[in-house]
């Protein structure tokens, strides 16, 4: 037998990678999706499986006071490079895309050093307004988590643009891996633990996005002419995107932080686990499709492509979505507090307030990139506006009555017209008719109640049936769901 046919057979790993790779799509967009989806599938499967173990170790006042750290730090790194990270997969020359990530390098340093003299000045403070003294001590690591997490975000888009989608796995599944294996190692230091993990685990991969962005020739020729060219050419994203972007998140990252200021770390805590739970099945798919959408839509623009490409995407995003967030509305407290233990209960009532605006933002956010692909930052811009001022009308109501949930409540509606509007507002931008929208969430809509059937009908009938009977229905309700998606990703393939 020859040498490379003994090979061949002799090592299985080579085999599995060979089968791996046919089993991929061979359309473009469909294999991003399919490589980063696979990555994201695995680390919200790990996150799934460890949270009943860690929300068992922390309680709800630890986690609030992580949501305050990761909020403050959301919103100052989201302009830590002006948002001209944003415009890293856009040029056609490699060269100017070069340019443009040495820019965003070099702002980044300014806003790290920045962010260091303002903790050094009132972080005292601001920990004391915010009723979470543990950040005081720890304000340390707010300018090295806005450095490290800064330079994965600007490494990240240069991988998006070389279309590195494997690589980007990689580093979230590390990410993940690291970020579970030190909360649990450290749960004894209590909310110092979950902080340290999240902020150290949140940067790991940035040496590895970098030091392959590096191996290339155009990206280490440091070309000081063409970094102010590209300053110039994109000043729309820091004259826009920027304040698009701070006004997103402010109106997103200002509510664990209102919670902890008005009600205390607890209902932050609630909170921030709320959210992030009902984010989980969402970001498997949408996350994968928001970034293969960014390195895709530039091509699709300049084609004439893009109309038909935005309506295909919404399509997934709905039929994917809308189920999932129907099921744990009706299901959330229970759900809740049988996964999570009983301090969390009041999380799933949170759950069924917050599931109708999440599918939005879902469904939504891989599109707002659309503004960046046609340089449109001014009507993002409007938009985040809206956005925020009616996030905080609508929490300061909730706190003047007095009342967490009704907070929560109010809260997300105004959230959920606001991004049911912008939905409207891309269908019209890309150049379909809002009716393009409208049919596939009618038809995920069915789908979703279909799946939701065994929940929808043990409830008149709950005070009469042994209560095992509602695990009975969620369970066929979560099988019905599985089988669903396992149809969508056949599909998408």
């Amino acid at each position: 037998m020859p040498m490379h046919q003994y090979v061949a057979v002799t090592n299985p790993l080579t085999a599995i990678g060979a089968r791996l790779r046919k089993a991929l799509p061979k359309e473009r967009f469909a294999r991003g999706v399919g490589v980063l989806a696979g990555g994201t599938v695995a680390v919200q499967l790990l996150a799934v499986l460890v949270a009943p173990v860690i929300t068992r170790l922390y309680t709800p006042a630890d986690f609030g006071a992580v949501a305050v750290f990761a909020a403050v730090l959301a919103m100052i790194g989201v302009v830590s490079s002006l948002r001209y990270e944003l415009a890293i997969p856009l040029p056609e020359s490699d060269s100017v895309a070069a340019s443009v990530l040495w820019l965003c390098v070099l702002i980044l340093l300014g806003v790290s050093a920045l962010t260091a003299v303002g903790v050094a000045m009132f972080g005292d403070v601001a920990a004391a307004l915010l009723e979470t003294p543990i950040l005081a001590e720890f304000k340390w690591l707010l300018p090295i988590a806005v450095l490290l997490s800064g330079a994965y975000s600007i490494f990240n888009y240069w991988a998006i643009r070389q279309k590195s989608f494997a690589r980007i796995t990689a580093t979230r599944l590390g990410q993940a891996l690291f970020t579970v294996s030190m909360q649990m190692a450290l749960f004894r230091w209590n909310a110092a633990g979950l902080l340290v993990a999240s902020v150290v685990g949140q940067t790991i991969g940035t040496t590895s996005l970098a030091r392959a962005a590096l191996s290339s020739p155009v990206v280490r020729k440091l070309d000081w002419p063409g970094i102010g060219a590209a300053a110039s050419r994109y000043r729309r994203f820091p004259v826009y995107s920027t304040w698009e972007g701070l006004a997103n998140s402010v109106g997103l990252q200002a509510v664990p932080l209102l919670f902890a200021a008005m009600f205390g770390p607890a209902a932050a805590g609630l909170y921030a686990l709320t959210s992030r739970v009902l984010s989980l099945p969402m970001s498997v798919v949408g996350g994968a499709i928001a970034n293969v959408f960014l390195a895709s839509a530039p091509d699709a623009h300049r084609d004439g492509r893009l109309a038909g490409l935005v309506a295909a995407l919404h399509g997934k995003l709905a039929h994917f979505g809308l189920p999932p967030m129907l099921v744990l509305a009706i299901a959330g407290p229970e759900l809740f507090q049988g996964a999570f233990g009983p301090n969390w209960r009041e999380a799933g009532m949170f759950a069924r307030w917050m599931a109708p605006w999440l599918y939005f933002v879902f469904v939504s956010s891989p599109l707002s990139t659309l503004f960046a692909v046609l340089e449109q930052q001014a009507q993002g811009l409007i938009f985040q506006i809206v956005l925020v001022v009616s996030r905080v009308a609508a929490i300061a109501a909730g706190a003047w009555i007095g009342d967490v949930l009704t907070a929560v409540a109010l809260f997300s509606i105004v959230s959920a017209v606001c991004w049911c509007g912008f939905l409207i507002w891309v269908a019209r931008l890309s150049g379909n008719p809002a009716r393009t929208f409208i049919v596939p969430t009618l038809q995920a809509a069915w789908f979703g109640l279909a799946c939701a059937f065994p929940l929808i009908a043990y409830l008149p009938f709950h005070a009469l049936l042994d209560p095992t009977m509602w695990w009975v229905a969620l369970g066929i309700s979560m099988v019905l769901l599985a089988l669903r998606s396992l149809h969508l990703a056949r599909d998408l393939y």
